[in-house]
């Protein structure tokens, strides 16, 4: 009767190990997968980020640029015209 007992706790005991060891394991592994994963998608967004400023600066920068020399050319346009109305 104690043999049967001891096979039957023994049994129980290895059932217990063998199905809550590894999904505990499993877990740990799977949030730990979870904050890497989720640490690489926020590197990522944040050079996604970074080019799309750097983009948007250079073009912000030609446009900038080329209303400058606009603008100049105009100046220098009107001030031909006084010139030439004072002569």
């Amino acid at each position: 009767m104690i043999r049967i007992l001891k096979s039957i706790f023994a049994s129980l005991a290895m059932l217990l190990l063998f199905t809550m060891g590894p999904a505990h394991l499993m877990a740990q592994d799977s949030a730990k997968q979870d904050m890497k994963d989720a640490g690489q998608d926020t590197k990522d967004a944040a050079k996604d980020t970074g080019k799309a400023v750097k983009k948007t600066a250079k073009k912000t920068g030609h446009q900038v640029k080329k209303g400058t020399h606009k603008a100049a050319k105009k100046t220098e346009h009107a001030a031909e015209k006084v010139e030439d109305k004072t002569e």
